[in-house]
């Protein structure tokens, strides 16, 4: 069993209660319960999901409810426990449930995006231009839970021989990465690591002025996101599933405006193994 922070299992709590409590909690069949990592603002989070619950609905022939949890930790309990059916994961958040169920999460689909998913460290002080500038610095993560905003900034820190714990002044954790940029801007903390995916769309956006807060260091690539669901699904609705995101198409507009939401290209198959670095960069960093 994933040993889940006790914290963010305790703040799971009130989401678990009223997932359990909703009227297709017991009818996966008549209605498609859906839940997201809460990376970005709850209002972004809605925006993203409004249009593909329509979809999915269409393509199903099912209601599809979305409701969104506090903290990654209730999107991991929520589908282990198959409180909901289909879920919006980071990489670690996936192995984590995976690990939690005893191997009974199955990744449907991806972006073809997160097949070289990347994570940026950025800054506002002129001194910082390389990883080992942090040294003695206020680094800021986002969710102790989320894969490009804290594992593998973590795992990549340590490769260049810097431990977070030890080696930097402070260590903070945001909850989101949007939070991580407001952090960084404000002066909060020095420098913070997150998603490329929302940095670049905060800055096509001109949600943040990039003249003053900038990319320092961009990480190699690793897998990331994908929509999961529990073993326990029937077949052919996984398969259903599956095909309606692989169907989503830029050459409709319905499909178009899904995928510029999702920041996604297309989405394509994904599969557990793909998974395992992720995990070995878990158990490696103890956070497993």
């Amino acid at each position: 069993m994933t040993a889940l922070p006790r914290r963010a299992l305790l703040g799971s709590a009130l989401s678990l209660l009223l997932l359990a409590a909703l009227p297709g909690a017991s009818q996966a069949q008549q209605v498609l319960r859906v839940t997201a990592i809460p990376d970005e603002a709850p209002t972004e989070l809605a925006r993203k999901a409004a249009p593909l619950v329509t979809y999915l609905e269409s393509r199903l022939g099912m209601k599809v409810e979305f409701t969104p949890v506090t903290d990654y930790a209730a999107a991991v309990e929520a589908l282990a426990s198959k409180k909901v059916d289909l879920a919006w994961f980071g990489g670690f958040t996936f192995v984590q449930a995976n690990v939690r169920s005893g191997g009974k999460i199955i990744p449907l689909v991806q972006r073809e995006e997160d097949e070289k998913f990347r994570s940026v460290f950025i800054t506002s002080e002129p001194a910082i231009q390389k990883l080992a500038d942090l040294k003695g610095r206020d680094l800021s993560f986002g969710s102790q839970s989320s894969t490009s905003g804290h594992l593998m900034p973590r795992s990549f820190l340590l490769q260049a021989g810097l431990d977070p714990d030890r080696d930097l002044k402070r260590v903070a954790y945001s909850g989101a990465h949007d939070a991580t940029i407001a952090a960084v801007a404000s002066g909060k903390v020095q420098a913070g690591a997150l998603n490329i995916s929302v940095w670049d769309k905060f800055v096509a956006e001109k949600k943040v002025d990039s003249a003053r807060v900038r990319v320092f260091f961009t990480t190699p690539p690793y897998y990331d996101y994908n929509w999961s669901v529990h073993a326990d699904m029937p077949a052919a609705l996984r398969d259903k599933l599956s095909q309606a995101f692989l169907s989503l198409s830029r050459d409709t507009a319905q499909g178009k405006d899904i995928l510029d939401l999702q920041r996604a290209t297309r989405f394509i198959p994904s599969k557990a193994e793909n998974y395992k670095g992720i995990e070995a960069a878990a158990r490696s960093a103890g956070l497993l």
